[in-house]
């Protein structure tokens, strides 16, 4: 077998896991590292295993606070962090532990390759027509992981194996590739009689972003046996950013009996821009029995920033659980609201200090005069300061506060408070106390 000449793999640690001590000793030569690493990892429980590969993929940044002497012995640390060649022999014993008999070296081997040049991957795509399920799933890892789209019309041919692993990790290839011509074989994989299979191209579709996929996908989030594959559907749509979808979304998150599926429907129909789906957002938040669902429907209709959603967001400021209440205030303040409704302004008192926080934001965002008495009664009896430095700019935004406030906030013991006080007391603006408010972060499949 040709081995290509040497590639360039980035910057990468193996983390050991807090057995690694805090002096490196001198670097080893790059193929002992490889081997060392491979055959430390024969026997590891898999979620040590797992946890390794991810420190590998990710960098591996890290390991310089423990202590020299660890409760545990630790093995030299293997010096990967630094860019540099796979030799003739990295490359060959990279490409064997592809076929290894354990899971945690096949793990380690395909992702050490996935970080390494593009150049490899026809090697990798060789062990696509290997007799061994595992060294074919193994070898997909590998091109997915380095985005080997030049190797896309191999993958492509192994959706049909007969081993469901190899197919769902084929879609899975392909969706990370952006191999947009392997939408139509993704979406044959929809009727697929394994879950993980579906789930896997559902997910490589929402990747490839292909409107022509949107009516299978649609047809998934209606009718799939399985909820995983729902859950997926709906990001998948959310992905693609089609407003057609709305109708279907707005559907799941009306009817679907998982709070999961339910959940990145509202995400989804945020992400797709569709404001005629408000009012089913609106009834999610006010009656859903999941947190989660109700939480995510306030961030939907704060991203939808419509006034008409003012109401129900009200309402959900006095919801049961803090971080739906808290998202609830920072909807308001994107809602674009003429007036502070009153909910928003008694959620200045809320017992919960990131509640009080989003309201005195949202009503900086909004500027009602009608909120300065509280929030100067709250200025004055507020004891975290992050939330008074909020409160006092929601009174700068709402009109001139009054000096005897602000010279009392002149004694705080935080310094941001009183150079915040100082520039009220000046005329001047402060820039804001705490970074924009994000509630939601953007969901994975």
């Amino acid at each position: 077998m040709a081995v290509p000449a040497p590639v360039l793999v980035p910057s990468m640690v193996f983390p050991l896991l807090l057995l690694v001590p805090a002096v490196p000793p001198p670097p080893t030569p790059p193929a002992a590292d490889f081997r060392e690493l491979l055959s430390s990892a024969r026997g590891i429980a898999p979620a040590l295993c797992a946890l390794a590969a991810d420190g590998v993929r990710s960098g591996g940044w890290g390991g310089g606070w423990e202590a020299p002497a660890m409760p545990l012995a630790s093995p030299k640390r293997l010096r990967l962090r630094r860019a540099h060649l796979i030799s003739a022999e990295d490359a060959r014993g990279l490409l064997a532990a592809l076929a290894a008999t354990d899971a945690c070296e096949r793990q380690l081997a395909a992702t050490l390759l996935g970080q390494a040049d593009k150049s490899l991957a026809p090697e990798v795509a060789r062990r696509l027509t290997s007799s061994s399920a595992t060294e074919r799933a193994a070898a997909l890892v590998a091109l997915g992981t380095m985005e080997g789209a030049s190797e896309a019309a191999a993958v492509q041919r192994v959706l049909a194996d007969a081993e469901a692993d190899v197919r769902a990790n084929a879609a899975w290839a392909l969706g990370r590739m952006e191999a947009r011509a392997s939408a139509p074989a993704l979406e044959g994989l929809l009727r697929d009689r394994e879950t993980t299979v579906r789930a896997a191209a559902v997910v490589a579709l929402g990747r490839l972003e292909s409107r022509d996929s949107v009516s299978a996908l649609q047809r998934a989030l209606r009718s799939d046996g399985s909820a995983e594959v729902r859950r997926v559907a709906a990001w998948a749509l959310g992905q693609i950013h089609d407003r057609a979808a709305a109708e279907a979304l707005a559907a799941a998150l009306a009817a679907d009996s998982e709070a999961e599926v339910r959940e990145m429907a509202a995400w989804a129909l945020a992400e797709s821009g569709a404001r005629e789906s408000g009012e089913a957002l609106a009834a999610r938040l006010r009656g859903d029995a999941s947190a989660d669902v109700r939480e995510t429907a306030a961030w939907a209709l704060g991203e939808l920033d419509s006034r008409k959603s003012v109401p129900a967001l009200s309402d959900a400021l006095a919801d049961r659980e803090p971080r739906v209440r808290a998202t609830a205030a920072w909807a308001l303040g994107q809602a674009g609201a003429g007036h502070a409704p009153p909910a928003l302004i008694k959620a200045i008192r809320d017992p919960d200090d990131e509640v009080r926080l989003r309201a005195a934001w949202a009503l900086s965002q909004i500027g009602d005069a009608q909120a300065t008495p509280a929030l100067k009664d709250a200025v004055r009896t507020e004891t975290h300061e992050r939330v008074r430095q909020a409160e006092i700019r929601a009174l700068l935004e709402a009109g001139d506060p009054p000096d005897d406030v602000l010279r009392g906030l002149l004694d705080s013991k935080d310094p941001k408070t009183r150079e915040l006080a100082v520039r009220a007391l000046a005329g001047h603006r402060a820039p804001w106390p705490w970074p924009w408010p994000q509630p939601r972060p953007r969901p994975f499949p």
